[in-house]
């Protein structure tokens, strides 16, 4: 007869077996010397095993980007602390590897403004529909006083937030027999969102249905009629395969909001100085570079869908624009953010 523990063991989620494994593994790593090191020389010369979590594809330019994130720590520490990218959502989608890593599960996690605000709220301001005039300003709000005002708040939360990285511009997409010409044509519409009250909230003014839908199960979701749509950017959109069965695509670009890397505040501050400062330094050099990929990936993947016969078409901006706009009223926390936002030229 199996014992209790047995029972509870054999019930447990695969992705929290996984990252029990991977603690027990990286303690182990670390106590009987990296690679095989001897007892001797791990003493000596430790190495920091740091976990690092997304739920983005190996292909992706930000998983790329947390790649050189890793590299660059490894270099600038030499080879004092080891950064572990687990990609692919192998530890969870964002909303579960950001609790984890505010528990201090895991190190790191890369997550959506989106998904953040959940969080920590004053992060979505910049995710309200239309903030940003273009992407020049966008990045002189992330990068200035502003920005670092939002990922300031971080702190009470228990994490640190690093430079910020490119998303992407967001725009609907639908399945072929739901077509979007006109804001008429929200009206009834199934379209999936981030689980987020800006995101509902938006969705509902346009005449839609918010459905909110873990990431992974969207193909499934549109596939089968469970909606009519979704929004993202032109990468996630192609490397997801959602174009196969969402083959409208609306370049309205109604959001435009920014990623960013965290680190459990904790894990952090018990770090030397020196490491402190590596991770910091590396995180700002990945999330300029993650810039310039994201951007042109972006240019490639819309020839990409160009070639596949994917319909995409513009849109007049302005009845979605006037639809979506008391949700600046509707959240007036954000208005003196709102206010500096605007100031910024």
């Amino acid at each position: 007869m199996p014992q209790a523990h047995d029972v509870q063991i054999k019930h447990l989620p695969i992705k929290i077996l996984l990252i029990i494994v991977i603690i027990v593994g990286s303690i182990l790593a670390t106590k009987s010397g990296f690679f095989g090191a001897s007892s001797a020389a791990s003493q000596s010369d430790s190495v920091i095993i740091l976990r690092l979590a997304e739920a983005l594809t190996e292909d992706n330019p930000v998983t790329k980007s947390m790649h050189i994130f890793a590299k660059l720590v490894n270099q600038k520490t030499n080879g004092k602390v080891l950064v572990k990218v687990y990609s692919g959502g192998q530890l969870g989608e964002e909303i579960e590897t950001i609790e984890q890593t505010r528990l201090g599960i895991i190190d790191f996690t890369r997550a959506n403004a989106i998904v953040l605000t959940n969080v920590s709220p004053s992060m979505g301001v910049f995710t309200l529909p239309f903030i940003f005039k273009d992407q020049d300003h966008k990045y002189q709000v992330l990068d200035g006083e502003i920005g670092e005002d939002v990922k300031d708040k971080l702190h009470d939360v228990g994490l640190v937030g690093f430079d910020f990285l490119e998303a992407g511009p967001r725009s609907f997409y639908t399945r072929s027999d739901r077509p979007i010409k006109s804001l008429a044509d929200m009206q009834g519409l199934k379209i999936r969102v981030q689980p987020a009250p800006i995101m509902i909230r938006m969705i509902e003014l346009l005449g839609a249905v918010p459905t909110p839908l873990n990431y992974g199960d969207v193909y499934s979701a549109i596939q089968t009629g469970v909606v009519d749509g979704a929004e993202n950017d032109f990468v996630s959109y192609a490397s997801s395969a959602h174009f196969e069965v969402a083959k409208n695509y609306v370049e309205d670009e109604h959001l435009s909001p920014p990623a960013v890397l965290l680190m459990n505040a904790h894990k952090f501050s018990s770090l030397p100085p020196s490491f402190q400062k590596a991770i910091s330094d590396a995180a700002r050099e990945a999330a300029f570079l993650e810039r310039e990929m994201m951007n042109q990936a972006n240019i490639d993947a819309k020839q990409m869908l160009l070639d596949k016969r994917v319909s995409i078409t513009t849109i007049d901006r302005e009845p979605f624009r006037n639809a979506m706009m008391p949700l600046y009223q509707e959240f007036p926390e954000y208005a003196e953010y709102i206010d500096r936002i605007n100031g910024v030229k």
